[in-house]
């Protein structure tokens, strides 16, 4: 059954407001529209993710989920959580709702299993932060003809946003690596941790108390992300997470994320000290980015108790073939960052930071030689427990 649907309503309610984390003040979103610098044309990796990920994910939603979850052909609701923009968060979904259609025309087929069984209608929330360009979002999803029912929802998925037991499938591509808040410790002047000149826990030189406050961040941002999904799912419910990491016993400085950040912090570096920037400024600003290994994630997830693991792995690297240029290389960058660099030191910076950016790389290897090439994208697939000893769940 295919709906075109005119008016998308956007759930807003009044649980949703004590919920929105600091990452609403800081204004993390990508750079909206659809123009050249939009991260809907500038998201290449992320959709070979998304590709990668559904075959695997047609086989464990075959094999993982039970129809009997939604036992009255109510609506099928799927939630994308850190949806951002553009087609990835469409194919990502359509993907789902492809298999799921299958795992229940399948049924169908077996009148044994469940007579009265119907293949459902299908609800979609498209969640993010509330700077999310929606407009966009809706605009995309709507001019391919969905054969689902639609809605906006926005505010922090690090808190509840959805009723107890209203979801049957969530997913999440590339957000979790997105830190709720700053670690207080790495902005404190008298913390060992405090990460002055620059930018992030991987640049080069930056103390291990800092890699250490951001991990601790990152420990509590999962569990109340699993906390709050763990309520929003159905018992039986399913999940998938993909996100970006390293390889277990890699350091984040050797990482190509490593090195890129370092590249930008010596670009604002020799901003401040030609006065275009404060020193000030500098030392106050980190990116709030966090890149797991698989140790730790799945550690994270089993301590939690709420969820099986039914598949962790790690995907092939996007863009593994592609010969980058560097203004590609730059954009990629500009687009997920530029919101958060604007925050900070105004908008009139932009320019000038990437393109000394630009020219920075033009002298490294980072973008040509795979030694640098050591992130990597895992994918997990979830399943809600139907009991689990953890109080309110």
């Amino acid at each position: 059954m295919y709906h075109d649907l005119e008016i998308n309503p956007v759930f807003y309610g009044h649980k949703l407001k004590t919920q929105i984390a600091s990452m609403d003040n800081q204004k993390i979103h990508m750079n909206g529209g659809d123009g050249p610098k939009s991260y809907a044309k500038n998201s290449e990796y992320q959709k070979q993710l998304v590709g990668y990920s559904k075959k695997v994910m047609d086989e464990l939603i075959e094999q993982q989920l039970d129809v009997g979850i939604n036992p009255h052909n109510k609506p099928f609701c799927v939630a994308d959580f850190g949806c951002s923009i553009g087609r990835n968060t469409y194919l990502a979904v359509q993907n789902i709702i492809e298999a799921v259609e299958q795992k229940y025309k399948s049924n169908i087929e077996d009148p044994e299993k469940l007579p009265q069984l119907q293949v459902p209608e299908f609800l979609v929330f498209f969640n993010d932060l509330v700077q999310n360009d929606f407009n966009t979002l809706f605009s995309y999803i709507h001019s391919n003809k969905p054969n689902y029912f639609t809605a906006g929802l926005p505010g922090s998925f690090y808190g509840r946003v959805f009723p107890k037991a209203f979801l049957h499938f969530a997913h999440s591509s590339m957000a979790l690596l997105y830190l709720s808040k700053i670690p207080e410790e790495v902005l404190n002047r008298k913390s060992a941790a405090w990460n002055k000149g620059r930018i992030h826990y991987s640049c080069r030189g930056a103390a291990k108390e800092v890699e250490a406050a951001y991990s601790h961040q990152f420990r509590k941002d999962i569990e109340a992300f699993l906390d709050a999904r763990a309520e929003e799912l159905v018992p039986g419910g399913l999940m998938v997470i993909i996100t970006l990491g390293i390889l277990d016993g890699v350091l984040p400085s050797e990482c190509s994320m490593g090195v890129t950040f370092t590249i930008l912090e010596s670009c604002l570096q020799d901003m401040a000290n030609m006065g275009i920037i404060s020193e000030e400024k500098l030392d106050s600003f980190n990116l709030p980015y966090y890149y797991t290994s698989q140790m730790e994630l799945e550690t994270l997830i089993k301590t939690h108790g709420c969820f099986d693991i039914a598949r962790f792995e790690k995907l092939p690297t996007p863009l593994r073939q592609v010969v980058h240029d560097v203004q590609t290389a730059v954009l990629s960058i500009r687009v997920v960052t530029e919101a958060l660099f604007q925050q900070h030191f105004g908008k009139d910076i932009t320019e000038e930071l990437f393109q000394r950016c630009a020219e920075k790389f033009e002298s490294h290897p980072v973008i040509y030689d795979d030694k640098y090439r050591t992130e990597a994208s895992y994918f997990v697939f979830l399943k809600r427990k139907t009991e689990t000893s953890k109080p309110g769940t």
